[in-house]
């Protein structure tokens, strides 16, 4: 995971709105980085970055609501605060069911945008934290053979032994042995943990 401070992307084609932004979200010492276009911000935007973005609706080319469709896609979950000169209720409606924090409508007052860029910095360590843990649960997952997996998944399905032994077609004694090898690998102290691990992971269950 990027352990940089968050940084505050602002995306609008018009040089001085993005100025202006600039200025008032500098002076809460807070990083920003300025685009003109979505074309720009795709091309120069790490896959990883840390913050939130300013998006302008209304731009050339790839204008704000089929950014945050794209960002969405490519699952880079940055909080959105939109921005319009012009936006309407069903504009606004369908930029917030996408997932933005805020639509404001310009000229913003700094306690409105800086309001909203802390609410959206809030949303960012959430999902940077739930992305951690997914992380985490993900890399002890992945130290388990295909085996342990098929024999884990049967487990936290609630199986007994001699079950999963019949299912998989191997013995009691060897469904006990990989039992023990995946609660050491992946530090579960019982199935309880361990199905919490799956779930955290993200991994479906089959039975």
């Amino acid at each position: 995971m990027n352990a940089s401070h968050p940084t505050i992307f602002i995306v609008d084609d018009d040089a001085f709105v993005r100025d202006a932004l600039k200025l008032m979200i500098e002076q809460e010492h807070l990083d920003v980085r300025c685009y003109e276009s979505g074309e720009s911000f795709l091309e120069h935007c790490p896959q990883t970055s840390n913050g939130c973005i300013l998006l302008d609706v209304q731009m050339p080319g790839i204008n704000g609501l089929a950014l945050q469709q794209i960002l969405l896609e490519r699952h880079m979950p940055l909080p959105i605060i939109f921005l319009t000169g012009n936006g309407n209720i069903p504009m606004s409606v369908k930029a917030i069911k996408a997932g933005a924090i805020d639509f404001l409508t310009k000229p913003v007052t700094r306690s409105r945008l800086i309001a909203a860029i802390e609410t959206a910095l809030q949303e960012n360590e959430r999902i940077r934290a739930e992305t951690g843990v997914a992380e985490d649960a993900s890399s002890l997952l992945a130290r388990l053979t295909a085996r342990e997996r098929d024999v884990m998944q049967l487990a936290i399905a609630g199986l007994p032994n001699k079950e999963i032994a019949r299912k998989l077609d191997i013995s009691y004694r060897t469904v006990e042995v990989h039992k023990s090898r995946i609660m050491h690998k992946t530090g579960a102290a019982n199935l309880i943990e361990l199905a919490n691990i799956v779930r955290e992971s993200g991994s479906v269950s089959h039975d």
